[in-house]
């Protein structure tokens, strides 16, 4: 086992399968991002390699990532693989959910288990605005396949956004009630000069505490 400087275990890897994302999020990706070339791209067989050697020496708690892993190609095949690593206690996988509907049931049958999903907001339009694309039926068609696919848990990132989404926090808060979700709200990281201006949205998390009232089911 791995510790950290303070005493503590590290047994949490995160792996980005690619740096290719079929969103344009406003506060993520540069309209002039550059792409790696494909060849310093990891294969899967090195990512198997990779994930071996990290359970030998204590890692068992493991998340693909992107850019959007759902884009990489045959990205069942990898999940299936690692599943069936002997060590491994907990797989899950970071989507913006846009592929999930058509995908879900196929990355449940290789062994995933946990998903995340972001979602920024529950209007069509805003959602449209800040990803650069008119995909939110697709997400939200995503979560309920997921749910209905037996996903557990299955968690909605929220990004927090001043000026974007700080009027829906209760709503998206709302929704564990109405669905077996979790929502998770994220501070805003800025990324780069050419993302949007995180002096002007940036919320911070602690806004999420005092927008939530008393409330009964």
């Amino acid at each position: 086992m791995i510790y950290d400087p303070y005493n503590r275990p590290i047994y949490y890897l995160r792996i980005s399968v690619t740096d290719r994302c079929n969103l344009k999020c406003l506060y993520c990706r540069p309209e002039r991002i550059k792409k790696l070339p494909h060849a310093e791209i990891l294969r899967y067989e090195e990512i198997i390699h990779i994930v071996k050697i990290a359970v030998s020496i204590g890692f068992y708690k493991f998340r693909l990532t992107g850019g959007e892993p759902l884009i990489r190609n045959n990205i069942k095949l990898l999940i299936e693989r690692i599943s069936k690593i002997g060590g491994i206690k907990d797989l899950s996988i970071t989507t913006n959910g846009t592929l999930l509907a058509e995908m879900a049931k196929d990355l449940y049958d290789a062994g995933l288990r946990r998903i995340n999903i972001s979602l920024d907001t529950l209007n069509r339009e805003k959602y449209r605005y800040i990803t650069g694309v008119d995909a939110f039926l697709r997400v939200w068609n995503g979560i309920k396949t997921a749910l209905e696919v037996g996903f557990s848990p299955v968690r909605i990132n929220v990004v927090l956004l001043k000026g974007f989404n700080d009027d829906e926090i209760l709503d998206l808060a709302k929704l564990i009630f109405d669905y077996p979700v979790h929502i998770r709200f994220i501070e805003y990281m800025p990324i780069s000069p050419q993302t949007l201006d995180h002096s002007k949205h940036f919320l911070p998390v602690d806004i999420v505490k005092k927008s939530w009232p008393n409330w009964e089911r």
